[in-house]
């Protein structure tokens, strides 16, 4: 499956290099100029990678990522830039952003940053906005939810971050230091019962019986894993 990257750089010529040695490299590119027309083209998602500059006409990076965090959407985030202040890097971050390289760059080392921030990232299948399961719709990119019994709720992003990876893994089972690492970080504190209460609340809205799931599964000293079709 083709992973998708955005390159919001103002100097094309940079910008188009970016791209070619991007698609070289398998992934699909689309490069934007500007600050505006990079707003308007996420709002419409469908990308795994955003590699963003700073410095932008309209529209500042550290704008455009604050726009992008605040209506929840954690596409993976990697800040090219030539601001190269401890301020600057500290403010990235601070927005969310998940990697910070400054220009000029080693283009070998920024392939390998891209790769590893897409295995944090797993693929979902093309047009995958949506996920339709036993009479549930979950909109991805809105959060919202209508379940079976017609009911009506809000994923938080950390839970639609977690239904979409064990959606991409259909019928696989994942690991629980997998998940949390991947839901808040390799080196993250935080203890699978994070995990445990987001699974409850997904059995909840999801599953006609809660006590005896048929999508969402416990499998014991091992992980979770997700059924599409509802196999127990």
């Amino acid at each position: 499956m083709t992973r998708w990257i955005l390159v919001v750089e103002d100097e094309a010529p940079l910008g188009e290099m970016l791209c070619d040695n991007l698609q070289m490299e398998g992934y699909g590119t689309e490069l934007i100029t500007t600050g505006p027309a990079a707003e308007a083209r996420l709002e419409r998602g469908g990308f795994d990678l955003l590699i963003l500059d700073i410095m932008l006409p309209g529209v500042d990076g550290f704008t455009i990522l604050r726009n992008l965090r605040g209506r929840g959407d954690e596409t993976p985030v990697m800040i090219v830039s030539a601001r190269i202040g401890d301020n600057d890097r500290i403010r990235g971050l601070e927005l969310k952003a998940d990697d910070y390289l400054t220009k000029p760059f080693n283009l070998k080392e920024l392939l390998l940053r891209v790769a590893a921030l897409l295995r944090r990232q797993p693929a979902v299948a093309a047009g995958a906005d949506m996920l339709e399961f036993a009479g549930n719709r979950v909109d991805f990119r809105s959060h919202r939810v209508e379940s079976f019994r017609g009911e009506h709720a809000q994923l938080t992003p950390t839970e639609v971050k977690l239904l979409r990876v064990l959606a991409s893994r259909d019928e696989q089972v994942v690991s629980r230091r997998e998940l949390v690492d991947h839901l808040f970080g390799p080196h993250t504190p935080t203890t699978t019962r994070s995990l445990d209460n987001m699974l409850l609340n997904l059995r909840r809205l999801f599953e006609p019986d809660r006590d005896n799931p048929r999508h969402f599964h416990t499998v014991r000293g091992v992980g979770l894993r997700f059924s599409e079709k509802g196999n127990p």
